[in-house]
């Protein structure tokens, strides 16, 4: 989820464990937790981009670093903050810890909870910004901060917001479960054979929502909002695979493709080869367009192949925001 999120997430956990004795320390503390495990991405910097995506949701991610780095922080702070012992702060520190990956794993990219175990969870229920999950719970977080500390309305508050956040979390996983025999319906009224399906929501709803078909040799895109009166329609993307030729054996495009879990499609465009990663959708309602969320550019080298993700239009980003709302009230 995004930093937002996971900083209220964090502070409502850290109230929830020890903000009986520390006030909004505990919040600050927790807020900073929950801010800890998405420093993977300061990896960018020093890595190529294939690693870095290795990195991301890895080894902060995971209960290995929840259990050993929340026993060094809780160390740390118990050095000079007396009013709770090593075993409170420790609770805190891992409480906050785990339940970033937990909710991490809701989302399309996943996380690697189990690490150093080669096992991504990503149940794809809900999209990384999601404003119904995270402004409720914010509102909580803040409010119970002016409360006095201990108190039973200040409690209440924030177990309020641990409540309505968690509800609506169950809420899309049921979401979930009616769109996949929607999509899987209209596939077999179609008469369409398929090897596997991916489904998820679109961009900050949990209304319309998007499904990943692989068949022979193509990827079908379809969609469908709760609104909807027509028949959901699927539109065919082209694996091209045969494109890479020989760049498909160097090590930085089969980490690529594991990386992806095989959802993906190879396209060529002045000369250029994209590998475009299909897990993540497209950036725009349209289902028939080229324009991928996340694509990269593959330039062979003298040693391999260098991988260059391709920047985010900006415009593409608005005119997509637009479109959501009106393509979320039915087709």
């Amino acid at each position: 989820m995004d930093s937002v999120t996971q900083i209220v997430l964090g502070a409502a956990v850290g109230e929830a464990t020890l903000g009986k004795t520390m006030g909004n320390k505990a919040m600050l503390y927790g807020a900073i937790a929950g801010t800890i495990p998405d420093l993977d991405v300061l990896s960018s910097s020093f890595v190529d981009t294939v690693t870095a995506l290795e990195i991301h949701r890895g080894f902060t991610h995971s209960i290995f670093f929840s259990v050993v780095f929340g026993a060094l922080f809780a160390w740390l702070t118990s050095l000079y903050e007396k009013r709770a012992n090593f075993k409170q702060w420790y609770w805190l520190w891992f409480m906050c810890l785990i339940t970033h990956p937990f909710l991490d794993a809701h989302t399309t990219w996943g996380t690697q909870l189990f690490w150093p175990f080669d096992i991504r969870l990503a149940y794809k229920n809900i999209f990384v910004i999601d404003p119904l999950y995270t402004l409720p719970f914010l509102i909580c977080v803040v409010w119970a901060a002016f409360l006095k500390h201990g108190s039973t309305k200040r409690i209440k508050i924030n177990n309020i917001g641990l409540i309505v956040s968690s509800s609506y979390m169950v809420l899309t996983l049921i979401l979930k479960g009616i769109t996949y025999f929607k999509f899987t319906n209209a596939l077999k009224e179609q008469a369409i054979s398929y090897k596997a399906i991916e489904t998820k929501p679109s961009p900050f709803n949990t209304i319309l929502w998007t499904a990943n078909v692989e068949v022979e040799d193509a990827f079908l895109i379809g969609d469908y909002s709760f609104f909807d009166t027509k028949p959901i329609q699927f539109y065919s993307h082209p694996k091209n695979h045969s494109a890479l030729g020989v760049l498909k054996d160097t090590d930085k495009i089969q980490r690529l493709i594991a990386i992806s879990n095989g959802w993906y499609a190879i396209s060529e465009k002045d000369n250029k080869i994209y590998f475009n990663d299909l897990r993540f959708g497209l950036l725009s309602v349209d289902p028939q367009t080229e324009k991928y969320a996340f694509s990269y550019q593959l330039q062979p080298t003298l040693n391999g192949v260098k991988v260059i993700e391709e920047p985010k239009n900006r415009d593409d980003a608005k005119k997509l925001l637009k479109d959501l709302w009106e393509r979320m009230l039915g087709n």
